[in-house]
């Protein structure tokens, strides 16, 4: 697939000296959904706000589609909706007035017929004659991501697009991104809802202390970093693990009912059928015996972490 966003050597440092942004190289394909995690205060928003052009990085270079975001601002904003994480309406003007207002600030012709589309995809269009102001918070959501597609975008940035927005918000919401991104648009989300990227991103960024610690696959993460755990029930409780399970890392819980064991899902060798084997030989009996593969959650903890150790 083509970039369509490019982003080399970036660097953001404020007046007071913080460095909110860290020599960041990273390029997001046509047509692909990439989530960017990261902590409170990682840089998220920054890179968002400056790859849209609403921050002026300190170094580096960012390009939409073949403009620069500084010295060609608005051919490379005009590829470019956004939604950002604060709610800021008009409180007294209609839904159909504020979308409809948002398509012409991007010199776009009035398009009634998009306009109705939009709404009735975010469940908007019973409310197209509300004001703002008597909207839900989520609501007010769906309006804002609503504006950031009056003008047609080839990329969509949602910062913290659900924060705030009931489970059956969340589902069209997300129902919505998918039939973007079928129709070639380019969407770029933080979530602090790790579920929500496990099941919706082709790819995943990880930044912390406002530098990118990792960008791969979703799938191709889960299968270099992600491990499994075997957790083995015992039938009668048992006081230490046999010395003959000494060289592997088994835990064995308080109540001496249950062992634990970490190991990489990608090892061949992992050890497990030797574990079993000794425990039967020991004349240990087990009731149950259960895997359970890491989440992209526990990946992010472990990587940030690995992080702020290194710090």
């Amino acid at each position: 697939m083509t970039d369509i966003i490019s982003v080399q050597g970036l660097e953001k440092t404020y007046e007071n000296g913080f460095s909110a942004l860290k020599n960041i190289d990273l390029t997001i394909k046509q047509g692909e959904i990439f989530a960017l995690l990261g902590p409170n205060g990682a840089g998220k928003t920054t890179l968002i706000s400056t790859i849209c052009g609403l921050v002026n990085p300190t170094k580096g270079t960012v390009k939409a589609g073949d403009f620069d975001i500084i010295s060609q601002y608005k051919a490379a904003r005009g590829l470019i909706g956004l939604v950002p994480q604060e709610l800021t309406t008009d409180a007294f003007e209609t839904v159909w007035a504020t979308v409809s207002f948002s398509r012409g600030l991007f010199g776009k012709k009035p398009n009634k017929a998009l306009i109705e589309q939009i709404l009735k995809d975010l469940s908007l269009w019973d409310k197209r004659n509300n004001q703002l102001r008597q909207l839900s918070g989520g609501m007010k959501r769906r309006v804002m991501i609503a504006k950031a597609l009056s003008h047609e975008p080839q990329i969509l940035f949602l910062d913290e697009p659900t924060a705030g927005v009931d489970v059956e918000l969340r589902r069209d919401m997300w129902a919505l991104v998918r039939k973007l991104r079928d129709n070639g648009v380019t969407i770029i989300l933080t979530t602090h809802y790790i579920e929500e990227a496990e099941e919706m991103a082709d790819r995943i960024g990880v930044i912390n202390g406002g530098e990118i610690i990792l960008v791969d696959d979703k799938d191709a993460l889960m299968k270099r970093l992600g491990r499994k755990t075997l957790t083995i029930s015992l039938y009668k409780a048992i006081e230490d693990l046999p010395i003959s399970l000494a060289d592997y890392p088994l835990q064995l819980s308080d109540d001496g009912l249950t062992v634990s064991y970490e190991f990489d899902a990608q090892q061949e060798h992992n050890g497990i059928s030797h574990i079993i084997a000794n425990l039967q030989a020991e004349g240990i009996e087990f009731t149950d015996i259960q895997t359970q593969e890491s989440s992209l959650e526990d990946i992010f903890v472990n990587l940030v972490h690995q992080k702020d150790d290194a710090a």
